[in-house]
């Protein structure tokens, strides 16, 4: 069952680009760990300042085990700076529909 992380991230204006550069950088790492199983990373168009993590596990038990990781501490570390707040919630993936090809 796959369990689903968003982040919300408020980001200093000024710093986007950045932000948005760094957070690839640190996505394609935790990209090579197993149990993860994508990430999106998406912008807010009335609070431009405000973007939202996607990012989807094998498992609670397998993210929470990231959480703790240094290489979490590390990603955490090199986004802080662009940060002003967010928060965190991790849920539970209950149903997921694929788009549906429409015969023309």
């Amino acid at each position: 069952m796959t369990h689903r992380v968003i982040l919300r991230m408020e980001i200093r204006p000024e710093l986007a680009a950045e932000f948005e550069r760094t957070w690839l950088e640190v996505a394609r790492t935790i990209a090579r760990r197993p149990a993860n199983q994508g990430q999106t990373l998406v912008r807010d168009i009335v609070e431009p300042h405000v973007y939202h993590v996607l990012t989807d596990w094998a498992s609670e038990a397998e993210f929470r085990a990231f959480e703790l990781s240094e290489e979490h501490v590390e990603n955490r570390r090199r986004l802080t700076p662009f940060r002003t707040g967010g928060d965190m919630t991790v849920s539970r993936v209950v149903h997921h529909l694929e788009p549906v090809a429409v015969a023309t």
